[in-house]
């Protein structure tokens, strides 16, 4: 009996529900009467997502390269997954806030930790060949990942930090967008001549980046921040979460490419080449980017030091490290 009172309070709410917006109940359960069961296979669509990995020539550890990279494009979109719920929320709520940044931060971990799949898991040679089938694809042409960027800060902290001290807020997002750090490590030094990796990723996404930033203007994850009470502002938790966050995206996730382009690109007489002719011993180090995500927060030394320690230990593996 009481399974009949479950069942018929369940249907009235149902009603109800389906009532006020004007739709009929009936119809739906028409619908659930034959409507198949759901599998795990079909639910996640696991046929199709097992045939995206499509390699260009026939060595096996291509397959290895082209998972691992859309693993992270996945990671990347939980990552704004969160983000975007941060900038969306005007409650205020610094648990709210911390647990966002501890998620964040749990993705980013994910990431840093199984980029050994990419450093050790693969065989240089297999990848000094096949490589060369990819160009002018590189990874520095991820969206997603720019799409971070421009969620956790304002661009003027993504303005090159040689020219930072020329750019203030009070330029437009145009103008802003196009001293934008990462094109840097796309262009060629000596010419000044973009890159064709730089020049597609340009056509392709520049205006869908530009609409993001000015959708988050004056409402990124460090503007939210900004805008907490001053005793929220101060909650050693969200301190320690945000710093944990600038460290996994703007040192820890740049050090492991570093790590990586070190083993497959470094080890000649002569350096190689990335595949998109990015100029990565320039770009990669967080000492010669300095981007950071919430500087509000550092002391002014942490500021200068930021990233060198990191940088020796890559540089100069010889020396004793401190961390």
């Amino acid at each position: 009996m009481r399974d009949k009172e479950r069942i018929d309070s369940q249907i009235s709410k149902l009603e109800e529900k389906y009532k006020d917006s004007g739709q009929d109940l009936s119809s739906y359960l028409d619908g659930l009467l034959y409507q198949r069961y759901l599998t795990y296979w079909d639910y996640i669509h696991l046929d199709t997502l097992l045939s995206l990995q499509v390699p260009r020539t026939y060595f096996p550890d291509e397959e290895i390269f082209i998972m691992y990279h859309q693993i992270t494009e996945l990671y990347f979109k939980l990552i704004l997954h969160e983000q975007k719920q941060l900038v969306d929320d005007k409650s205020q709520n610094i648990d709210f806030f911390i647990e966002k940044a501890r998620r964040i931060n749990s993705y980013f971990k994910a990431l840093i930790s199984s980029f050994s799949i990419m450093i050790k898991g693969m065989e240089r040679e297999q990848f000094l060949q096949y490589r060369m089938a990819l160009l002018p694809a590189s990874g520095f042409q991820s969206a997603q990942y720019r799409m971070i960027e421009i969620y956790a800060t304002p661009l003027e902290n993504l303005v090159h930090h040689t020219q930072r001290d020329n750019f203030s807020s009070a330029n437009s997002i145009e103008e802003l967008y196009e001293g934008i750090y990462w094109k840097k490590g796309a262009t060629d030094l000596a010419t000044g001549e973009k890159t064709l990796t730089l020049k597609q990723f340009e056509y392709r996404y520049t205006p869908r980046l530009i609409r993001i930033a000015k959708q988050v203007e004056e409402n990124t994850i460090y503007q939210k921040y900004q805008q907490l009470p001053e005793g929220k502002k101060d909650n050693k938790e969200l301190i320690d979460a945000l710093k944990t966050l600038d460290m996994n995206a703007n040192v820890n996730w740049p050090l492991m490419h570093m790590g990586s382009a070190h083993r497959y690109l470094a080890k000649d007489k002569e350096e190689i080449e990335a595949t998109g002719g990015t100029n990565w011993k320039n770009y990669l180090p967080p000492s010669f980017q300095k981007v950071i995500f919430f500087p509000e927060i550092y002391s002014k030394q942490e500021l200068n030091d930021w990233g060198k320690e990191w940088v020796d230990h890559i540089f100069n593996p010889e020396k004793k490290q401190t961390h």
